[in-house]
């Protein structure tokens, strides 16, 4: 009987899952403020200064990122780590006895919240972020800005699925948490302080060249979405071998 839960049905409890977990909804919903929240203040404080918020006007319009990306990780983890206390996991196979529905369920659930969320980020950032730019501000029709939006949304669902793939190879979220964060924020940084050689191809630097205004060392815009979009496909690759192989 519980095999025959048709897939909609599925996606539906993931739903039901994450809106009851109090830490994973206000992960997703930090997203949003993070994002959003850290670029205004930052435009508000910095925006009309005489240096500005960076060399490149559109990837400052974007400087929420930073934070918005570590609320994704989390989202990500924490969405999927739930599965792996007190025997939950044992239960969701009960109910969804195909450990590959079950598993693409999951990851098809959080991608689409992740992107929804995420492109609300990216539009309400940038809009919000350049009202206080004064004469420097961009305008949705400049050279670049469309994308930089798309892009950021994308970004942060292909960092969210990321984690949820890496959370369902270890096991566990904190796990996870201690190794995606400070990757993205200090590992990565100083690996990737220069355009060429290693650097351009860590996650979020390569992910990150959507929101420039020039191409990110040998990569451009979309190429570097697709480096992320690498990362991303393996992680979640991964963690559905480790469902399926792996004891409840």
């Amino acid at each position: 009987m519980s095999a025959a839960l048709p897939t909609p049905a599925v996606l539906h409890s993931e739903w039901i899952k994450i809106r009851s977990l109090r830490g994973t909804f206000w992960s997703l919903i930090s997203v949003l403020i993070a994002t959003v929240g850290i670029q205004t203040l930052t435009a508000a404080a910095l925006g009309e200064a005489d240096e500005g918020m960076g060399e490149d006007p559109l990837l400052a319009a974007f400087y929420g990122l930073n934070f918005g990306q570590i609320a994704a990780i989390a989202f990500g983890a924490t969405a999927f780590s739930a599965e792996f206390h007190n025997g939950a996991l044992r239960t969701s196979l009960t109910a969804v006895p195909d450990r590959t529905r079950f598993y693409l369920s999951k990851i098809a659930m959080l991608g689409v919240l992740a992107l929804v969320v995420g492109q609300f980020a990216g539009l309400l950032t940038f809009t919000a972020g350049q009202a206080f730019m004064g004469e420097r501000a961009l305008a949705l029709g400049d050279p670049g800005t469309v994308r930089a939006v798309v892009g950021c949304g994308l970004y942060l669902t292909l960092m969210t699925l990321f984690a949820a793939g890496l959370t369902a190879v270890l096991r566990s979220g904190v796990a996870v948490l201690s190794i995606l964060i400070p990757f993205v924020v200090m590992v990565s940084f100083v690996v990737g302080s220069a355009a060429s050689g290693v650097g351009q191809f860590m996650p979020d630097r390569a992910g990150q060249a959507m929101m420039r205004s020039q191409s990110y060392g040998d990569l451009g815009p979309w190429a570097g979405l697709g480096v992320l979009a690498l990362w991303a496909a393996v992680a979640v690759l991964g963690g559905w071998l480790a469902v399926r192989r792996r004891d409840a």
